[in-house]
This record gives C-alpha cells, sequence and structure tokens, in this order.
C-alpha cells in the first residue's frame, strides 16, 4: 500500500537519501586505491610543502591509476543515475552499478588512457609556456583554455558511454564536440558541480555519502535534456523536410495536371 501525505513524501525522500548515498559508497570503495593517493598527496601539500619528489612520484600514481580504477568505477556511477534520470528509480542500486562497471570497464579504461595522456600532454604545454617561455604566455591561456574544455567533456563523456553504443574514438570526439556545440548545459554541471565540492569542504561527511553520486546526476540529466532537445529538434526539421516534400510532390501533381488539361483543349 503507498504511503500518502507528509509520511508517504517523507519515505520517499528517505528512499532517495539511501539510494544516493548507497550508490556514492560504492563508488568510493571502487576508486579508493586512487583517494588514497589524493588523500595522501594532500597531506603532504600540507605537512611538508618542499617534498616536490613524492609529489610527482604522486602525480605519476594517480595517472596511472586513474584509467584503470576512476574511469570504470565513474561509467559504473553514470550507470546508475541513468537509470534514476530516465525514470526507472526502483532498480536495485548494487547490481545496476557492477553490471555498469562490468559492461563498460573496457571501454571506459580506454577513453581513461586517452583522457590522462590528453591532460598530461597539455598541463605540460600549459606549464612550460606559462612559466619557461617568455613571450608564450598567450599561448599558455589557450593551453588553459583547451584544458578546461577537456575537463568538461568527461561529464559528456561519461553520459554517453553509459547511454550510447559508440566506438570509444567516436565517444571522445562527439563528447568534446558536444561540449563546444552546447557549452551551456556542460558548463552549467561543471558550475554545480564546483559549488557541490565547496559544500563538501565545510562538510567532509559529503565526500563519502553524497557528493559524487549528486555531481554525476546533475551532469547525466543536463546530457539527457541536451539530448532530448537535439532529438526534439532533428525530429521537427525532418518532418519540416517530410512536409515539403509532399507540398512538392502535390505542386508538381497538380502541375502536371494542368499541362495535361492544357493539352487536351483543341
Amino acid at each position: 500500500m503507498e504511503m500518502k501525505g507528509a509520511m508517504g513524501g517523507l519515505y520517499k525522500l528517505t528512499e532517495w537519501i539511501t539510494r544516493i548515498a548507497f550508490s556514492n559508497i560504492l563508488w568510493v570503495i571502487c576508486t579508493s586505491p586512487f583517494l588514497f593517493i589524493v588523500l595522501t598527496k594532500f597531506l603532504m601539500a600540507v605537512q611538508t610543502p618542499d617534498a616536490h619528489n613524492e609529489q610527482l612520484l604522486s602525480n605519476w600514481m594517480l595517472g596511472i591509476l586513474s584509467p584503470f580504477v576512476l574511469f570504470p568505477a565513474t561509467a559504473a556511477l553514470f550507470n546508475v543515475v541513468r537509470k534514476w534520470v530516465m525514470g526507472n528509480s526502483d532498480v536495485s542500486v548494487f547490481k545496476t552499478f557492477f553490471r555498469g562497471y562490468k559492461e563498460n570497464y573496457k571501454q571506459s579504461m580506454i577513453g581513461g588512457i586517452f583522457y590522462t595522456l590528453l591532460f598530461v600532454i597539455m598541463y605540460v604545454d600549459y606549464t612550460v609556456y606559462m612559466t619557461q617561455l617568455d613571450g608564450f604566455q598567450l599561448v599558455g591561456i589557450v593551453m588553459l583554455v583547451l584544458l578546461i574544455v577537456l575537463f568538461v567533456s568527461l561529464f559528456n563523456f561519461f553520459s554517453m558511454t553509459v547511454h550510447y553504443e559508440m566506438k570509444t574514438l567516436q565517444l571522445l570526439k562527439n563528447a568534446v564536440l558536444l561540449t563546444l556545440i552546447r557549452p551551456f548545459r556542460v558548463f552549467s554541471t561543471l558550475i554545480g558541480s564546483a559549488v557541490l565540492v565547496y559544500i563538501g569542504t565545510q562538510m567532509p561527511v559529503l565526500f563519502v555519502f553524497f557528493l559524487f553520486c549528486l555531481m554525476a546526476l546533475f551532469a547525466f540529466f543536463n546530457f539527457y535534456a541536451t539530448f532530448t532537445k537535439m532529438q526534439e529538434q532533428q525530429e521537427k526539421m525532418k518532418k519540416a523536410e517530410e512536409e515539403s516534400e509532399t507540398e512538392q510532390a502535390l505542386l508538381e501533381s497538380m502541375d502536371s495536371a494542368k499541362k495535361e488539361e492544357n493539352g487536351s483543349k483543341p
């Protein structure tokens, strides 16, 4: 029997809090090696700011772990929130998460390798242009903008990975293209995620229980809204083309009939 009124609303709220928290915990568990290095790097930066070699080693370890740990787990999290956004909120979080983890592991891993390499190359270029080459700061700023676009396209990459069946190179290309042609939705996701991260810094417990799942939910919601709008526009264009073709065929038929009528007159 479905609960109604205030008790029904409270039950639904509790249910959603449980879903989000459980999904977030699964993501944290699956990315724990990566998160451990991030935490260690942060503590070293605070306690021993001169430990440059240790920081460099941490960066290498993060780069190596990202494609094999961070990317597959994030794709699995997006697989869960995709179900919610598309109206299937009663799915098993555990089964949906690990089904998405298994099905998308290879593709997300390969995409993670590409993204990691691009991030490293572009970040090194940015650092060189900004700090070591005089007169090339403008190029460094351009590299920084490209880095931001590449980072933002990650939201589209994970959304497309779980929503479409494409080859990895197509996913990478389309993720960046969608970011460029529909920037408002994606950058609103970035701003919303930044706000959530700021709130998380004030209440660290959110990182474990809610933060990453909420970011994924917001990101896929924006992606799906963009996808739906583009699909509607495509259908309108297709309908307009069909109506235009029908009108053209009608005009040609009427013109042909008129010619026959004129030809039959003495």
